[in-house]
């Protein structure tokens, strides 16, 4: 799996907001870097492909070797992650996980079983969502991102809510998932330790390398 941006470009009226061209292989992590409102939300909106129309988009995005450019959001199989959880409240843990599954899959239970149980939260399905902790909420939005089958990653300060213990923690798991799925990875943080704990090239929103 590689996810490739080949000039991307980004403008809002006539200036250029952000403009990247890189390559990052399954497994990697390509760290976006640079202080809030610089671009790098909006670099990962032209992604995924969510921008609002009175942003511009050029080049291209190619995920294994395909085109997804024109693609809408939904069929670019590219997950993302956001800083707030974004689980839904009138949802159970179960039924949050669901919602990532087609409804007729049959193994559904099982494999809602199995991402709990991974992510350490055995028995957590029936739990509603506000019980449960800021590093619980966090494993559980991962889950569910992951349990849609995305072919690459892109993480939008996921871990800025978080104590600094618990940031450390749940970068961990969220690195090592994407890791061990081969999911090339782009991180958007402003934190310096964020960026070194990728351990990935740290480029800012026009491409050019950073030593965080």
């Amino acid at each position: 799996m590689t996810l490739v941006l080949d000039a991307l470009t980004v403008t809002l009226g006539d200036r250029p907001i952000a403009r990247l061209s890189a390559t990052v292989r399954g497994g990697e992590v390509l760290t976006l870097m640079a202080p809030s409102g610089a671009g790098k939300s909006s670099a990962l909106g032209a992604i995924i492909g969510s921008l609002p129309a009175v942003f511009g988009v050029t080049g291209r995005v190619l995920l294994e070797g395909a085109d997804v450019t024109a693609l809408p959001t939904r069929l670019r199989r590219i997950g993302l992650l956001f800083q707030e959880d974004t689980l839904f409240p009138h949802l159970s843990v179960a039924g949050n996980l669901a919602f990532a599954l087609p409804a007729a899959r049959p193994d559904r239970a099982a494999r809602i079983a199995a991402a709990l149980d991974s992510a350490g939260l055995s028995g957590f399905g029936g739990r509603d969502p506000a019980t449960l902790s800021g590093g619980e909420k966090a494993r559980v939005a991962l889950m569910r991102c992951l349990l849609a089958e995305p072919r690459a990653l892109l993480l939008d300060e996921p871990f800025s809510r978080l104590d600094a213990a618990l940031r450390d923690q749940i970068r961990r798991f969220v690195f090592d998932r994407a890791r061990s799925l081969g999911l090339p990875v782009i991180l958007v943080t402003h934190d310096a330790e964020d960026a070194r704990a990728a351990g990935g090239p740290v480029i800012d929103p026009f491409g050019r390398s950073i030593n965080p």
